[in-house]
């Protein structure tokens, strides 16, 4: 039998401490807009492709019974990692953005001659990826 295909990852999740704080922050600095909320979680819409799941830490750890059916419980602690591809043009600019929002660097990686990584402090370890140029995509390194 054939694998089928994965098109694109839909949604990732973060669990936040302060829902409403960490909505305003991806508002604030990357213009993520709310496609729907509650008391327990958040969706943004990220560049009309992709769903950040803002949860709630802990409001989430039992299954949610809905009109469409049932969502199996969901929770995360700890260091998680979220990654944004940028265009290696517009490195700069971000670094320079987030300097202004006073939000610190706290690491650069360069990958290769083209990729670049660098991390900055959300308190959920975000990091944007400048993917090669030639492939379009994000590439596993490990």
């Amino acid at each position: 039998m054939i694998v089928p295909k994965i098109n694109a990852v839909l949604e990732t999740a973060l669990y936040v401490e302060d829902l409403e704080r960490s909505v305003a922050f991806y508002k604030t600095i990357f213009e993520f807009e709310p496609i729907s909320s509650s008391e327990r979680l958040c969706a943004l819409n990220v560049s009309n492709r992709q769903v950040l799941l803002l949860f709630l830490k802990g409001a989430s750890s039992a299954a949610k019974v809905t009109s469409g059916g049932i969502i199996p419980p969901t929770d995360g602690d700890g260091e998680l990692h979220l990654a944004f591809a940028i265009a290696a043009s517009e490195l700069e600019q971000w670094e320079n953005w987030l300097d202004e929002k006073d939000i610190k660097i706290e690491s650069k990686v360069k990958w290769s001659s083209v990729e670049r990584a660098f991390t900055f402090e959300t308190r959920t370890s975000t990091c944007w990826n400048s993917p090669r140029p030639d492939c379009g995509r994000y590439t596993n390194r490990f």
